[in-house]
């Protein structure tokens, strides 16, 4: 599981004109699954993104979490992250999880963030979507498990 967090003063994802998810500040979330992945990794992933310090506190200091800045997350399926460009010029997709496998995973990765108390929004698993947002800093992380 390979996940993009970056965080937002605010985000918003579209399929055609219909939004499917927004969000004030929080996380911004791509998403890409191996046909690897388990139950574990999402547990994980879940855990560590809710649980991750990331907003400033009154000395400016990186020390406040998603519930304590009452941040939600925005969560978009991303299968290019799995995108292997090292030889040729276009990239290639083998380590991503075909759909069948996927679909499961991501929404599973949804339940498992919302059992957690924060409000998460999402994309459309495999639709062509416009993600527009703010950067808030810029902070981005990159996670892998």
């Amino acid at each position: 599981m390979r996940l993009l967090l970056q965080r937002v003063s605010r985000a918003e994802v579209r399929v055609g004109e219909r939004v499917t998810g927004r969000i004030a500040r929080g996380y911004l979330l791509l998403v890409g699954f191996t046909h690897e992945d388990r139950e574990e990794q999402l547990v994980w992933m879940a855990e560590k993104v809710v649980g991750l310090r990331l907003f400033a506190d009154a000395e400016d200091k990186m020390n406040l979490s998603l519930a304590d800045v009452g941040g939600g997350l925005l969560v978009v399926s991303q299968f290019t992250l799995y995108g292997d460009a090292a030889k040729g010029r276009r990239p290639s997709f083998i380590g991503a999880a075909r759909p069948e496998v996927a679909i499961p995973l991501y929404e599973r990765f949804l339940t498992l963030l919302r059992d957690r108390g924060v409000p998460v929004e999402s994309g459309e698993f495999g639709a062509m979507m416009d993600v527009e947002l703010v950067n808030d800093g810029p902070v981005t992380l990159w996670l892998e498990r």
